[in-house]
Formats: C-alpha cells, sequence, structure tokens
C-alpha cells in the first residue's frame, strides 16, 4: 500500500497523493515566490512522485484534471490548488473566498501550502496517562490563555501555552486527570461569518484532518509533541477532540480545497447524487469507503507515535459508524481496537449526530467511553425541581439504563458532564431561561433552545444579593453531583470559577471577550470549592461503588430509603452511601443532596 503524505530521506523526498478518477495530478512545489509543477506518476488509485534531495520545510500542493461535473460528483478543476489531506503543518491559515467554488479561478494565492516535514522518529510507546473514572478538563487553547495574565503575550493562545507552569498549576490545583482540547488542525470559517464580521472560534470545521492550525500552533508537531511532554510531566493526559464526519469544503455551493478536488468520492452521496448531511454542516465524510477509514486512521497513529496523545474525542461520532446507517459493529471499530498504535487510546464518542435515527447514547463499543446528556438534563431538571430523586439516583450511580446493570462501576462508561463548550456555561445554566445568542448574526435562532435553565428571578447579571447567594447554591449543588457521581466526569474551562458567555449558548463564532475565558474577575471561592470536590473524589471515588450491591440510598435521617421515598417527586433529602472495597483501606463516601437547602455534602470517612 503506497505511503500517502510528503516523505523526506536525506537522499530524495517522495510525495503520494490518492486521486482515483484524475487525468493527471501535478505536483506544484513554491520556492522563492514562484510555483514549479511536476507532472506525477499513477499508481492505481493514487499518483506519486519522487525528487532528489531532502525538501524538508518546502512548501507544496496540488493540482488535479479530469472532468468538472458537480451535478454528478466530479469537481476537477487544475485551477485550484489543493492541500495534501495527509499534510502534518501548514504555512498559513485557511480563508473563505468566493473563488475557492468558482471553476477556472486560481487559488494558489489564498489556500494554504503544506510543509514538507522534517524526517521524525516515532515517539516510544507507552501506555495513556489518563485512565476512566477521572476528571476531563475540556477546553478551547486559543480561548483559554488569550487573556491569562500570567502567561507571556506572545505565547498566549497557543498550545504552548499550556505548558506554561502557571496554567499547569491551575490544572493541577483542580485535580485534572486529562485535558481535552477542541479542535487543533486547521479550519475553513463558514461562508456566512464573514459578511458578519465574526469567524469560526471552536475549530470544528477542519480541512486536513492532521495539518495543525498554525494560528494555535505556530511551532507545529514539535510544539504540540513537546506540550504533550511538559503535562505528562506532571500526570496529566492529552485528548483530542477529532472532526472525522464532515469537512469545510461544506455543501454544493462550498470552496474546492482539498478532497473534493482529489477525491470526491471521500463524501457520502444519496443515490441521485445529492450530499447527505448527517452533520448539519453540508457534508458528511463516508466511512464505508475504506480511504476514509484509513485516513482517519492515518490521523490518529500519526498523533499517537509523533505527539503521544493519549486518546480521542470523536465529534458526532455516528457518522463514523454510517454506510448510511449507523451499525454497532462498523469495520472502524475493529480497525481501531486491533491497531497497535491505537487499541490501548482512551476513545470519547459524541454519541449523536443529526441525521436518521441518529442518537445512539449506549451503543458504541464496551471499550468507548460515550458523553453522557441524559446526566446533563436530568441533573439539571433535578436541580431546577422538575425531577425526581429516582432518575438522579441512576445518573449519580453510572446511568446503568443506558449503559447496562451489570456493568462494574470502575468500569463505568459514561462521560458525566453539566456544561460543555455547546451550551450555556455552567453559571449561565443558573443565570438565564433561555439563550440570548444575537450577537451570532441569526437572529437568535442558532442554539439549543431547550437547555433545562434558570435565572432565580431575575434573566441575565444581576446585583440582587438574595438572587446571587441562591446562584451560588445552585451552582455548588450542580457542581458537587458532578463530582459525586459514578463513571469519568468532564467540566468546561472556567466553570470552576463561574465563567459566563451573557447567555449565548452557541459561542462558535465568537473569538472575542465573550467566548474568552476572563482569568481577571474569576470567582476564586468557587474555584477553591471546585479544587476541593476534586481532591476529595480524586483516588478515592473511583474506588467506591464498584459494584451495585456495594451502594446503600438513605433518607436524610439516615434509614434506608422506602418505596414511598423513590416515588416522592420532590424528595426532600437523600444519601448516597458507597462502601468502598475490602481491600482499598478507605472508608464510606456520603453524599448528602438536599434539593431545598441546595445542599451537596461529600464526606469520606475511614
Amino acid at each position: 500500500m503506497t505511503e500517502l503524505g510528503a516523505v523526506a530521506s536525506a537522499q530524495s523526498t517522495r510525495f503520494a497523493v490518492r486521486s482515483p478518477l484524475a487525468d493527471i495530478v501535478w505536483l506544484c512545489l513554491f520556492v522563492d515566490g514562484g510555483e514549479t509543477r511536476h507532472p506525477m506518476e499513477r499508481n492505481g488509485p493514487d499518483w506519486t512522485i519522487e525528487l532528489p534531495g531532502n525538501l524538508s520545510g518546502t512548501r507544496y500542493g496540488y493540482r488535479a484534471a479530469g472532468e468538472w461535473g458537480p451535478s454528478h460528483e466530479q469537481w476537477f478543476d487544475p485551477a485550484k490548488l489543493l492541500v495534501d489531506p495527509y499534510a502534518v503543518e501548514l504555512d498559513r491559515r485557511f480563508v473563505q473566498d468566493p473563488r475557492l467554488g468558482i471553476y477556472g479561478e486560481d487559488t494558489a494565492d489564498i489556500v494554504p501550502r503544506a510543509i514538507v516535514p522534517a524526517p521524525m522518529e516515532p515517539l516510544p510507546k507507552e501506555p495513556p496517562v489518563f485512565a476512566r473514572g477521572g476528571l476531563v478538563y475540556e477546553l478551547n487553547v486559543r480561548a483559554f490563555t488569550i487573556r491569562h495574565p500570567e502567561v507571556p503575550e506572545h505565547v498566549r493562545g497557543t498550545v504552548g501555552a499550556l505548558a506554561h507552569p502557571a496554567v499547569i498549576a491551575h490544572l493541577k490545583k483542580l485535580s485534572v486527570n486529562a485535558v481535552e482540547l477542541m479542535p487543533v488542525v486547521a479550519w475553513v470559517d463558514e461562508r456566512h461569518l464573514k459578511p458578519l464580521g465574526l469567524v469560526n472560534a471552536w475549530g470544528y470545521n477542519p480541512v486536513a484532518m492532521m495539518a495543525l492550525d498554525p494560528g494555535l500552533c505556530p511551532g507545529g508537531v514539535a510544539e504540540l509533541r513537546d506540550t504533550v511532554a511538559a503535562l505528562h510531566a506532571e500526570g496529566i493526559g492529552v485528548l483530542l477532540d477529532v472532526v472525522f464526519n464532515h469537512s469545510g469544503e461544506s455543501d454544493m455551493g462550498g470552496g474546492v480545497l482539498s478532497l473534493r478536488g482529489l477525491d470526491n468520492a471521500a463524501y457520502a452521496h444519496a443515490p441521485d447524487g445529492t450530499l447527505i448531511n448527517d452533520t448539519g454542516c453540508g457534508n458528511t465524510l463516508d466511512f464505508a469507503n475504506p480511504a476514509v477509514r484509513r485516513l482517519a486512521l492515518d490521523t490518529m497513529r500519526h498523533f499517537v507515535a509523533h505527539c503521544g496523545i493519549d486518546g480521542f474525542r470523536f465529534d458526532l461520532a455516528p457518522v463514523m459508524a454510517r454506510s448510511p446507517g449507523f451499525e454497532p459493529a462498523a469495520p472502524i471499530f475493529a480497525e481501531i481496537e486491533d491497531d497497535p498504535l491505537l487499541t490501548d487510546r482512551v476513545l470519547i464518542a459524541e454519541p449523536w449526530d443529526i441525521g436518521p435515527n441518529g442518537y445512539h447514547l449506549g451503543n458504541f463499543p464496551a471499550h468507548w467511553l460515550e458523553w453522557n446528556d441524559r446526566f446533563r438534563d436530568d441533573v439539571r431538571r433535578f436541580w431546577k425541581g422538575e425531577e425526581g430523586i429516582g432518575t438522579l439516583a441512576t445518573r449519580l450511580a453510572g446511568s446503568s439504563d443506558v449503559f447496562g446493570p451489570h456493568q462494574p462501576h470502575s468500569d463505568c462508561r459514561s462521560v458525566n458532564f453539566l456544561a460543555a463548550h455547546d451550551g450555556f456555561t455552567l453559571a449561565d445554566v443558573v443565570s438565564y431561561a433561555h439563550r440570548h445568542n444575537e450577537a451570532n448574526g441569526e437572529n437568535n435562532r442558532d442554539g439549543h433552545g431547550e437547555n433545562f435553565s434558570w435565572n432565580n428571578g431575575v434573566e441575565g447579571p444581576t446585583d440582587n444579593p438574595v438572587v446571587l447567594a441562591e446562584r451560588k447554591a445552585d451552582l455548588k449543588a450542580l457542581l458537587g453531583t458532578l463530582f459525586a457521581s459514578t463513571g469519568t466526569i468532564m467540566l468546561t474551562a472556567g466553570d470552576e470559577f463561574g465563567r459566563s458567555q451573557q447567555g449565548n449558548n452557541n459561542a462558535y463564532c465568537q473569538d472575542n471577550a465573550l467566548g474568552w475565558v476572563d482569568w481577571e474577575n474569576r470567582d476564586i471561592a468557587l474555584e477553591d470549592y471546585v479544587a476541593e470536590l476534586s481532591a476529595r473524589r480524586h483516588g478515592r471515588l473511583r474506588s467506591f461503588a464498584r459494584f451495585p450491591d456495594k451502594v446503600r440510598w438513605l433518607t436524610g435521617e439516615g434509614q434506608l430509603m422506602t418505596v414511598e421515598d423513590w416515588e416522592h417527586p420532590n424528595g426532600h433529602s437523600f444519601i448516597y452511601d458507597a462502601e468502598a472495597e475490602e481491600d482499598s483501606g478507605e472508608g464510606e463516601l456520603r453524599v448528602e443532596i438536599c434539593r431545598a437547602r441546595h445542599l451537596v455534602a461529600i464526606d469520606f470517612t475511614a
């Protein structure tokens, strides 16, 4: 099988790209401001060329000629400079431009050029630093450090900033077990954003799956690798949020940037030739196509072998098992499990997409973790007063109704969270009854409509001390419930100190103060409370409640709960009493939950 991408050695540099239906493909080298085109040789579905010398650092791209017929799935246009799908570094960021979608308009001046990577030895194979059951800290690389006062200005907003001692100190204060980085590969803005004066701030619109974004990671692969090493040295794992479900080339009105101009069969099409849109982003990558699965697997291998990544969170993960319907035994799952580099990695599914029958919480393989939105919604509804004790108990104990009643709790597959990048911040959950996305330019139509949120009588900011006290109590109750739950837990950066987005629950296009973490005005008392919760949980809670019969549910008076207690729709107080393992040397975990007083008291007794 041809090794795709650009591979340099001391004597020569070899380029290979897949384009099975092209009539001709050119390698385009950019040196001293000029472009030189080299016709490539067909090798089955691939095109290859080998040039003398080590061309590390050289800028390159491809052009492909063939049929131009978008209505029947062909987009060949030799005027389009195409990014190598296997590029690992680019010389600039993507920009949105109408010329990207107009036949015959040359795009060499606006499309990034890939950089030939220097030869790099793989890192020694090590087991993941992170294990299920710990605390995952989700963060947007740029937004997390762009306003951090202790990080040098020239480093803020980059992957390298995560290795700064002040950032690591904060992560260690919270007993974080792994950071989950929102997309760090290069993306292009959606077409509608530029006229609104907005940009994509989250990165969920990639073009080349393994090409690091030069704005977030200006030091390329070496910067990511060094940052991972610095975090590993402190016992903190690194997970990458990857988007394998679609690309930024979008729908029929989108541009020709990479796969569309090389191998448009990578995208899923209906029998009439129209693009399938199970992602809401205009296109869907077709995981029934072995070449698409290979690209995804090679991307994961690259980040593990060359950067030491501990695992991956898969955006809209059901797409990976669609052909076109979801299949729990999809080939990609077995291919990951059988791969020696990937088999031990942490794998986290966002288990839903917007396609037909797209909700699949609990349906991924047994060794995968899954974002549990049932936990998010039911815990919010409990503290809002709309859900009963029985449902909360199920969520606290690992969601057996979703993941199975006989699964050992220490192997619980649930990733419990109360807020994520997509939706209200946790502080906004208790401050806004309705979304306020006016700044997004879509007349407040975008984002989730049902958030199970509340405002304690005042919508948004207030100086009312009573309302502020109620909100603080609500936040502590929500956070205490999260840290008391069985399974892996996830906290989004800034939620530990009351970060707000002013009610915006879809801040993907807010690369500004609205979406940035405000370090100067954080609630230190709340941050300290979360640090205490995490310290108590760290290394202890995961050893509790290994089996369902080790858990007792007591009334607030310490009596075993009766059927009547369970059926009370607004049960006032109960205690989650989990016995430790016999050989753990630890005592009981007692969690007292009282909705009337917003109390979540966690007590470990020896």
